[in-house]
């Protein structure tokens, strides 16, 4: 029998538990959407905009939160949808992991769309456009070699772990998944559901398109499509790069995915939300990426090697992600109560 002494002692630690934390564990807050943006510019309202700003001010995300290991507070709306702000690159992994582990949020029903910039292969799409991603690529793990020094008969010098030579799939055991299909269903639903988006075009981004007269794709005006995602925590550029991340895509994805928007941190995300759902933390069949085009993977056609960015592609990949995402996030919060365990896009049974 446990004596009167500790039954004090196990009452006063309760005592002095935060309520809080009490609050939490006892009603966690039920997640419909989480909406992941990896930047703010400045405050994430009432000034220049950066990736949050105008998931904000518009949807709105009124309620604020501070949550540990995340920099930037949290912001939560009156119907179920929170939203955070990562951090960049590899900070992203540690803001969605503190995120799953806070106990004050449900969110083994919450879908996940990651909302943000990114660079575009003129094969692909143009600036201002948004891409829907089946696939998402981790291209992190690697061999690299100067391409000066690789062998002569190699197009580069990137190769996959457990590999010789490029062109060939390895594994990154205890590293990264590598590749993640997102759900068919969802994904074709989001893009089905916001293919007709009126996107913002400019003389600006009409001239940055005017760079590309090669290719067909970069000439066309803002645009939804579909397109999947490589993410390396190093920002690259140029002509011999982006052939690399066309190949490297095709090779993880065995000929099925189409590289076509490149990040620094939907590899990250995938990879922390995939080992949280082994816990049933997270589903991770709940998951979509949404990247908008700020800036072109390569110089124009005949244009020296240099990294370029367009004036106004980062605003326009600002204005896209918001009008494209949030029909998607209004969508699942307005069908909620069949959402909540069926997913859009679901097979009729």
């Amino acid at each position: 029998m446990m004596s009167r002494l500790a039954y004090l002692l196990a009452a006063l630690l309760i005592a002095l538990l935060p309520a809080s934390a009490l609050a939490a564990k006892a009603h966690p807050i039920p997640i419909k959407v989480v909406v992941v943006t990896t930047f703010e510019s400045g405050a994430v309202a009432g000034d220049r905009p950066g990736e949050f700003q105008f998931w904000v001010e518009r949807y709105p995300l009124a309620g604020t939160l501070t949550v540990p290991g995340i920099e930037v507070p949290v912001r939560l709306s009156k119907d179920g949808v929170l939203g955070v702000v990562t951090g960049t690159r590899g900070r992203a992994r540690q803001s969605v992991a503190a995120l799953a582990l806070d106990p004050r949020f449900d969110l083994t029903h919450a879908y996940w769309l990651v909302a943000g910039i990114a660079g575009v292969d003129p094969r692909a799409g143009s600036i201002g456009s948004a891409a829907w991603a089946r696939w998402v690529v981790d291209a992190d793990p690697n061999f690299e070699l100067d391409d000066r020094e690789a062998p002569a008969d190699w197009p580069y010098g990137l190769y996959a772990l457990d590999t010789g030579r490029p062109g060939l799939k390895g594994r990154a055991s205890n590293a990264s998944d590598m590749v993640w299909k997102l759900d068919p269903g969802l994904v074709d639903w989001a893009f089905r559901l916001t293919r007709d988006t009126p996107l913002a075009d400019s003389p600006k981004l009409q001239a940055d398109r005017a760079r590309y007269p090669s290719e067909p794709a970069a000439l066309e005006p803002p645009h939804v499509f579909l397109g999947d995602a490589l993410g390396t925590t190093r920002f690259w550029h140029g002509e011999r790069r982006t052939a690399w991340a066309r190949d490297w895509v095709k090779v993880w994805t065995d000929g099925q995915g189409m590289f076509a928007m490149t990040d620094c941190e939907d590899q990250g995300v995938m990879d922390v939300l995939s080992l949280y759902a082994k816990s049933g933390r997270v589903d991770v069949k709940r998951v979509l990426v949404l990247r908008t085009a700020s800036n072109y993977s390569r110089e124009g056609d005949g244009e020296p090697p240099m990294v370029r960015f367009a004036d106004g592609g980062a605003l326009a990949g600002f204005e896209a992600a918001y009008r494209v995402g949030a029909p998607v996030v209004k969508a699942l919060v307005a069908g909620w109560p069949k959402y909540k365990t069926v997913l859009p896009g679901a097979p009729a049974r």
